[in-house]
């Protein structure tokens, strides 16, 4: 799971203009590490185009995932991120890093922005970091995970319980058949010693 992409896009006109940016392409090689960035670029452009205002959506190219979320102001926030990595997760990140963005750079300063224009957001880069785990950024995943070991364990030490259980049957059965072979020894015991009585 990991993330390789945060943007802000302005679509209110096309094309999308990039208000700014954060690429993770630590797990690209020097050499395609631009044309990586340029695909995300791009395809970030066509996808903020084509999310409208109140819209969310995931958007599966090759192996990669595009996130968006379209909001009224005329941004959309994008992340592009691998298959495995969990939509709720991403989505709920689109959100915080928007209102973020938007409670700093309100609409009109975004309209006014221009190609080449960008705008500062450096949380960015931190939130890339700290989502790369999504379990630990998100607590409902976080409490899913500590959900699913409980349960292992919950699981194992019922067997061992059983298992405990049969183990406890089979020596119940065994000491039932011993007492029985006690008094049965016992009255042949009995009968013995009977006949060879001293007088």
């Amino acid at each position: 799971m990991k993330i390789l992409y945060i943007g802000i896009l302005k679509n209110t006109s096309k094309p999308a203009l990039e208000l700014c940016a954060e690429r993770d392409l630590s797990s690209y090689s020097r050499f395609t590490r631009t044309s990586v960035a340029e695909f995300m670029s791009l395809f970030s452009k066509t996808v903020a185009e084509r999310t409208k205002a109140s819209q969310r959506q995931d958007i599966e190219e090759q192996s990669y995932t595009f996130h968006a979320y379209g909001r009224s102001e005329g941004v959309a926030g994008i992340i592009i991120s691998d298959h495995e990595y969990p939509a709720l997760v991403a989505h709920q990140l689109l959100s915080k890093i928007l209102d973020e963005f938007l409670a700093r750079y309100p609409a009109k300063t975004i309209e006014a922005t221009r190609e080449g224009g960008g705008l500062v957001f450096p949380e960015l880069r931190g939130y890339i970091e700290k989502y790369q785990d999504p379990a630990a950024a998100d607590s409902i995943m976080r409490i899913q995970k500590e959900l699913d070991e409980t349960k292992i364990v919950l699981h194992k030490t019922i067997e061992s319980v059983l298992e405990r259980g049969e183990k406890i049957d089979s020596l119940v059965a065994k000491s039932d058949g011993l007492s029985a072979q006690s008094k049965m020894f016992y009255t042949q015991a009995k009968k013995q010693n009977s006949c060879c009585s001293v007088m």
